[in-house]
């Protein structure tokens, strides 16, 4: 027993990520970091705010070893850092003046979904297999979603999806891109699914309802119970979205 414990990563620690590749991927003339790790049909990890932690790390592990080559690219933030209050903050706020993402309502679809759909595309063409799927955490929930639209892509998970922070109703999804991934997923007969805990401050029932007008029965929602949530999510990250969430 202890030597299995001992092979467990700590959660408290930065996470030297030292299991996945690192490669430097340029697609769309952007170069950014993506850690891949597994055999089998690829999968798209995408991690929450305010970066790659030891448990978003810990999570696409879970992927992998259930036979899925995990492309776990780094959008921003410290690489395997546990999250922490003041670093976190500074993050969010870069997040939300960068040119690659739409935090606020009103401004559709973030721009850094176009290398993600190229993301991929590419791990279709090394991985093979039927195609590709896609997790999204929180604040990149939305984004496995609008990815639908790419050929490649034939599952899409949302857990959470925060986007806009400003408006529990609204979609981070432009009105063409939300009626490109719905003639998609009827087209090609498949579904997306979506997760939110009952009591979630930052992804509320109103905003299901608005994926559920616009994709129909395509869209397949869970609500978890409360009691169902991580007692060990990490306090600091809650610190960090409790902080920064008016601005």
């Amino acid at each position: 027993m202890s030597n299995l414990n001992a092979n467990k990563p700590s959660m408290i620690q930065d996470d030297p990520l030292d299991d996945f590749t690192s490669r430097q991927l340029t697609l769309l003339d952007q170069t950014k970091t993506v850690y891949v790790s597994g055999f089998g049909p690829a999968v798209v990890v995408m991690h929450e705010m305010p970066g790659i932690s030891p448990q978003v790390a810990r999570f696409a592990r879970w992927v992998r070893d259930a036979g899925f080559t995990v492309y776990m690219p780094s959008l921003f933030g410290r690489d395997g850092a546990v999250p922490q209050p003041e670093e976190g903050g500074q993050i969010f706020q870069r997040v939300c003046v960068s040119r690659e993402f739409r935090v606020m309502a009103g401004g559709g679809t973030s721009p850094v979904v176009a290398w993600l759909r190229a993301l991929a595309t590419q791990a279709h063409q090394e991985c093979g297999g039927p195609g590709v799927g896609a997790v999204g955490m929180c604040f990149t929930g939305n984004f496995a979603i609008s990815m639908m639209i790419e050929p490649a892509m034939i599952a899409a998970v949302a857990c959470q999806p925060s986007l806009p922070l400003d408006n529990p109703s609204a979609i981070e999804m432009s009105d063409e891109d939300a009626k490109a991934v719905s003639e998609r997923l009827v087209h090609d007969n498949l579904t997306v699914k979506a997760y939110r805990f009952d009591g979630d401050k930052y992804c509320m029932a109103s905003r299901f309802e608005t994926y559920e007008k616009k994709l129909g029965a395509r869209f397949n929602a869970r609500v978890l119970p409360d009691s169902a949530a991580n007692p060990e999510t990490s306090p600091s990250l809650l610190s960090l979205f409790n902080h920064h969430i008016a601005l």
